[in-house]
């Protein structure tokens, strides 16, 4: 086939797997099942603090400031003090409860398997670099029913470092025994994803699901669907 020897690589979370969705279904049924937070705020409140505080320390584990165990929980301790919530047992309930709950939701970004299974047939080998907990990218790829399309699924844990870092850019190049001229990258994050592959000698499209006109990078989609044309134009080249 003529892409035989060409390589894509895809983030997981906001790229493929419906992270937003998906949380927030998981978040809600946590809720739901809470007496003590239900009774005392909406769901709606819950749900802002709760994205407010994440992203704070989710940004100082990608840079290796946090541990992933005191992520799992502070996130959660963060949330419900801000409602003068202080409940070991509850932060507990959450941080297991999300780990559990949130990777088995099955929601994919629109067209994921069907550009995928077209990538495939067209002869692309199809991988994984994700930036996300190593227990829970698998079950989510099982989940979703897209697990046995990709070749290499590396998860930052495995290498040390999270991208942007080229580390396991590269690491993900070695396995999949790929030349990085002949691989493209394909994520929602322009510093992990973009970035990142550009100083590893990848080529790099950025997904946006809301198309930003002030964003001078000009590789980018709003649809996945748009990856075969762009994949066939790069890596043939």
């Amino acid at each position: 086939m003529a892409y035989s020897n060409c390589h894509i690589f895809f983030d997981l979370d906001k790229t493929l797997w419906d992270f937003d969705t998906n949380s927030e279904a998981a978040l809600r049924q946590l809720y739901n099942d809470s007496k003590e937070l239900s009774e005392k705020i909406s769901f709606a409140f819950f749900h802002k603090a709760y994205l407010r505080k994440n992203k704070v320390l989710w940004h100082a584990y990608s840079n290796g400031k946090l541990k992933k165990e005191r992520l799992r929980y502070e996130r959660f301790r963060a949330t419900f003090q801000q409602f003068h919530i202080s409940d070991e047992t509850l932060v507990k309930k959450f941080g297991d409860g999300y780990v559990e709950l949130s990777p088995r939701q099955k929601v994919l970004m629109p067209h994921t398997k069907s550009v995928l299974n077209d990538l495939a047939a067209m002869g692309f080998n199809l991988h994984i670099i994700t930036n996300g907990f190593l227990e829970v990218q698998h079950i989510k790829l099982k989940e979703a029913g897209i697990h046995h399309l990709f070749n290499v699924i590396l998860c930052s844990e495995e290498v040390g470092v999270s991208k942007p870092n080229p580390r396991i850019f590269k690491s993900a190049l070695r396995l999949a025994n790929a030349e990085s001229s002949k691989s493209l990258m394909v994520g929602d994050d322009y510093r992990a994803d973009i970035l990142g592959a550009h100083k590893s000698g990848m080529q790099a499209l950025w997904f946006q699901k809301v198309h930003n006109r002030q964003a001078k990078y000009e590789m980018k989609i709003t649809c996945l669907t748009e990856i075969p044309m762009h994949a066939a134009k790069l890596l043939l080249q």
